[in-house]
This record gives C-alpha cells, sequence and structure tokens, in this order.
C-alpha cells in the first residue's frame, strides 16, 4: 500500500500526458522566442518613429536645432491652407481615377488570360514584368517618352494637340501620370484576379451555358460573386497605393507644372525635408494617416458587406 509520501513525489498522469505537456511547454517557449524579437523590433521601427512624429507634430521644429511646443497650432492651421486643400484634392481625384482603371484593365486582362488561349503562361510572367521594376526608374522612361517620342511622333502625323509635352500642360500633366501608374500598377492586380479566377468551379459556367447564360450574366452573376473577395483586397491597396503617390510624379513633373500634380506625399517631403517646416508637414501626415486608415476601414466594410450579400 502506497504511504502519503510516495504519492506526493509520484508524478502525475500517464507517461503520454506528461509527454503532451513538455511538448506544449516547448511549444510555448518557441512561440515566445519567435514573437516576442519580432515585437520588439516592430516596436522600434516602426511604433517608436510615428509615436515620435506624432510628437513632433505639435512643435515647430524645422527638422534640426531647437523647436518649440506649439500644441495643436499646426493642426488648425492645416485646415486653413490652400495649398494642402488643393493636394488632398489632387491626390483623392488621383487615386480614385486610377484605381476604377487599374481594376477595369486588370480583371479584363485576368478573365482574358484565364481563358483558353495559347501561351497562357508565358503571358501571365509578361504582364507581371511592370511589377518587379522600379517606379523611379519607370517614371523616368515615360518622362522621356512624354518629352520627346510622343511630340516628334504626333509632330508627324500633324497632331497638333500633341506636338508638345503633355507633362508641361498644366491641365493635362496629370493624364501622363496616371498612364505610367496604371502600367505599372496593373500587373499586380493580374495575378491576385487570376488567382481568384482559379477558384470558380467550371461546373458553374457548364451549368450556366446549358441553361443559356449570355458570358455578360456569366461574368456578373458567376464569376463577380465567387471573386468578391479578391476584388476587395485590390480595390483597398490600389486606392491606399495611389493615395500614397510619390515616386511617379517626382520622376516625371516633380508636382508641376507649378503645383498642379502636388500630390500629399510630395508636399509633406518638400515642406518637411526641403522647407523647414518639419512639425508642419508632420502634423499634415498624421492626418493624412489618419484619413488613409478612414478609407480603408470603410472600403473594406462596404466591400465585405456586398461580398456577404453577393
Amino acid at each position: 500500500m502506497a504511504t502519503a509520501t510516495d504519492r506526493a513525489v509520484r508524478p502525475t498522469g500517464t507517461d503520454g500526458e506528461r509527454g503532451e505537456r513538455r511538448r506544449r511547454s516547448g511549444l510555448d517557449r518557441a512561440y515566445y522566442w519567435m514573437v516576442v524579437p519580432a515585437f520588439i523590433l516592430f516596436f522600434i521601427f516602426h511604433t517608436l518613429p510615428v509615436l515620435q512624429g506624432v510628437f513632433f507634430s505639435l512643435t515647430d521644429s524645422p527638422g534640426y536645432g531647437s523647436w518649440n511646443f506649439v500644441g495643436l497650432s499646426n493642426y488648425a492651421a492645416l485646415f486653413g491652407d490652400d495649398r494642402v486643400r488643393s493636394t488632398y484634392l489632387f491626390t483623392f481625384q488621383f487615386a480614385l481615377v486610377a484605381t476604377v482603371l487599374v481594376n477595369i484593365i486588370a480583371l479584363s486582362v485576368a478573365v482574358g488570360l484565364n481563358g483558353k488561349i495559347k501561351f497562357k503562361n508565358t503571358l501571365r510572367g509578361v504582364y507581371f514584368i511592370p511589377n518587379v521594376l522600379a517606379l523611379i526608374v519607370v517614371g523616368y522612361v515615360f518622362q522621356y517618352l512624354f518629352n520627346q517620342s510622343l511630340p516628334a511622333i504626333a509632330s508627324s502625323l500633324g497632331i497638333e494637340r500633341l506636338s508638345t509635352s503633355i507633362l508641361t500642360d498644366p491641365s493635362l500633366a496629370w493624364i501622363g501620370i496616371v498612364v505610367m501608374t496604371v502600367w505599372q500598377a496593373v500587373a499586380f492586380n493580374i495575378i491576385i484576379y487570376i488567382a481568384g479566377l482559379q477558384t470558380v468551379p467550371i461546373e458553374l459556367y457548364e451549368a450556366a451555358s446549358i441553361d443559356g447564360a449570355s458570358p455578360w450574366t456569366r461574368f456578373w452573376h458567376i464569376t463577380m460573386p465567387m471573386i468578391w473577395a479578391f476584388f476587395t483586397i485590390n480595390m483597398v491597396l490600389s486606392l491606399k497605393n495611389f493615395l500614397q503617390v510619390f515616386d511617379q510624379v517626382i520622376a516625371m513633373t516633380g508636382g508641376g507644372p507649378g503645383t498642379s500634380t502636388e500630390t500629399i506625399a510630395v508636399l509633406i517631403y518638400r515642406g518637411g525635408f526641403q522647407g523647414g517646416e518639419y512639425g508642419y508637414q508632420i502634423a499634415n501626415a498624421v492626418i493624412f494617416m489618419i484619413v488613409i486608415m478612414v478609407f480603408a476601414v470603410v472600403q473594406l466594410r462596404v466591400l465585405r458587406r456586398e461580398e456577404v450579400s453577393a
């Protein structure tokens, strides 16, 4: 008969249970060893700079030297700044146009590539090439095309309206930036849409064809509902990226002619790092960050509601 001392020192549970506890303990330690360093790095290189930026947005710092605490005066001044309002308006218009065009073109190409065509895999690779090119390099290439090649071709064809670069026209310069941005950005969206189209069961299309549904009907009542989650991803990412447009503008127009193509990111860069308005433009960046977050949340809620109803 076991004594009380024997029961006190005897390990509880079966060998399998003790092994399971040891395995779980090892997994817990491995989990913390992976998560804690990542959290520390994220805090140091992301969260901490954001908090520092929010603090400096409450100062009149020029980006160097001494500074004074000014509270919310930077934020109040932003709402009365005509240049800030015009850059926000231009950026929103640009992002809306580019988002719509990119998703229309990408979805059209993806549907075509998903069909029965020759060299389908090769074409997928070709269409993805623009996405791996540096934006600043592509921007300078398109700048040369719009400043040199296109005017020369238009002059030889007698097209007077295009015989001069559209990048020098305040009312047309944004079109050149949109063309370059759409050409470069559409590649990534095509890949996302192709991945979504491959999840649609072919039996649905066969059944719809037997019922006499037209291609347009099959697209709206089968394809779109089935890939709506992928459509949501592309719409949110596209709008977010285009609201932050910077490289394209710097490479092609520099924000000109004048300030006609100046975006929020360009204004923050110029004013904060070149114009001695570091604290003021940091406040602008904080507001811009909040705006992007609000747009993303609203987009996700609206589009996901449509996804559920579809």
